[in-house]
């Protein structure tokens, strides 16, 4: 048995997922994705998602105040 097969649910057949294929969708998932992954030191600076949000939309009006291209 593999690791996968001990970690499985009971309830689960693990020969249902023989044929499946690792990682199927995930070049699509990547190229739709606006997942964006900071380093620590940055994210420790923001209790969650919304300060994060907020604080770009300031850097934002910042920019165009002091007409910062966007090189987007």
């Amino acid at each position: 048995m593999s690791n996968i097969d001990d970690d499985m649910k009971d309830e689960y057949d693990p020969a249902l997922f023989d044929s499946a294929e690792v990682g199927k969708y995930a070049e699509r998932l990547r190229q739709a994705s606006n997942v964006v992954i900071v380093e620590p030191d940055v994210a420790a600076a923001f209790p969650n998602n919304a300060a994060v949000n907020n604080a770009l939309r300031e850097l934002l009006k910042l920019a165009k105040q002091v007409n910062v291209p966007n090189h987007a």
